[in-house]
């Protein structure tokens, strides 16, 4: 008999496993902590890779879906210095490599294909307990506990099932992300929106850096990366959206104005996220009856692969419970050993990508990255 999966968080590698599960009929529930699905912004947009990402949508039966999300023109990329001089202009060359889509349209796909009630929103995860026999309690905030038989954690960075495996916490990683938008920016912000180009830009300098890129609907998304200590913001009201945004923008006087705007003009009020990863090679001896998939088992500075990475283990988590009918301590171990591997590969050299861009050389070392030649300083 299958065991039901409980599946804690509603992001994209806990929905692509309910799919998967689904696909082999194997009955899963996801408990999320948001109260709705468009209770607050998904994210921009998402490079999804043919050998990750898209095998899991594959696997999902979602990959023609899939294809109708991506949009078109948005593989080029970009590198400027603080002036704005262009450094590097890679056009979109058509091949489709790694299609662009927004990762709230992803995941709104992937809610679509699953049956009615699979994910139980407003249930947030207060605490988690071990019964014995492989059989877990999940509290939730004025809600009440469930008891899981299978538990999957893929609840994030913060993840509550993690404890029970796993006493490792994330770390700052020395960096601060803040994000901002510019609404309507060909007509409101033309410079920005000519700066930004096509697809994305770098625009980057020693200790900080710009990363936009083009939306759908004429929005301009950026992230401004920021290395700071970590207790760089402590005399600021973080929920004062001016006196933030203040902050953010003076860290970028000097700057090209079309530049500096992309975040000194945003249309939103900007969002404070200080980078934090697990370290490198996280793993943990085999419990039974629960384990963990995506930034809840493996989280690591932005490196275009996280999402990739947690699609890839949720569909291989449902593939493994699918031929190990009867047999979930099997699929677990096969699960995290071939997560493991995986992640190891990405593990390697993800922190130098993260740092190189605004390193003591920036931009010139990113720029030798991305052109295979030695920096020019």
């Amino acid at each position: 008999m299958t065991t039901p999966v409980t599946i804690i968080g509603a992001g994209l590698g806990g929905l692509t496993l309910a799919r998967v599960l689904h696909v082999h009929g194997i009955p899963a529930t996801v408990y999320e902590a948001d109260p709705a699905p468009d209770s607050r912004r998904q994210g921009g947009l998402l490079d999804i890779h043919p050998h990750n990402g898209q095998a899991a949508l594959e696997e999902a039966g979602l990959i023609e879906e899939f294809q109708k999300l991506i949009l078109p023109g948005r593989e080029a990329y970009r590198v400027m210095d603080r002036a704005g001089k262009v450094l590097l202009d890679l056009p979109d060359t058509g091949t489709g490599e790694r299609p662009e889509v927004p990762r709230g349209e992803l995941r709104q796909l992937l809610l679509d294909s699953l049956p009615a009630g699979t994910v139980r929103w407003g249930h947030k995860v207060t605490a988690v307990q071990a019964l014995g026999d492989g059989r877990h309690r999940v509290d939730f905030a004025d809600r009440t506990p469930v008891v899981a038989d299978l538990l999957v954690g893929a609840d994030g960075a913060w993840s509550r099932v993690r404890p029970v495996l796993s006493k490792a916490t994330p770390e700052y990683f020395g960096v601060y992300s803040v994000e901002t938008f510019l609404f309507d920016a060909e007509a409101l912000h033309p410079a920005s929106a000519e700066a930004v180009g096509a697809g994305s830009l770098f625009a980057l300098a020693p200790g900080k850096g710009l990363l936009a890129h083009r939306e759908g609907g004429g929005t301009v998304h950026t992230y401004a990366q920021l290395k700071k200590p970590r207790d760089w913001f402590a005399d600021v009201d973080t929920t004062d959206a001016a006196a933030l945004a203040a902050r953010v923008a003076k860290e970028f006087d000097g700057w090209a104005p079309a530049l500096r705007a992309l975040v000194a003009d945003s249309s939103t009020p900007p969002v404070l996220r200080p980078v934090f990863t697990l370290p490198a090679g996280h793993r943990w001896e085999r419990v039974p009856g629960v384990t963990l998939l995506g930034d809840a088992a493996h989280l690591r500075p932005p490196n275009g692969e996280g999402a990739n990475l947690a699609m890839q283990d949720g569909a291989a988590l449902g593939r493994a419970l699918a031929v190990h009918p009867g047999d979930a301590e099997a699929a677990l171990a096969a699960h995290e050993h071939s997560m493991s591997a995986r992640a190891a590969t990405v593990e390697s050299d993800d922190d130098g990508f993260y740092r190189i861009m605004i390193d003591d050389h920036a931009p010139h070392s990113l720029l030798a990255l991305m052109t295979g030649t030695e920096p020019h300083v």
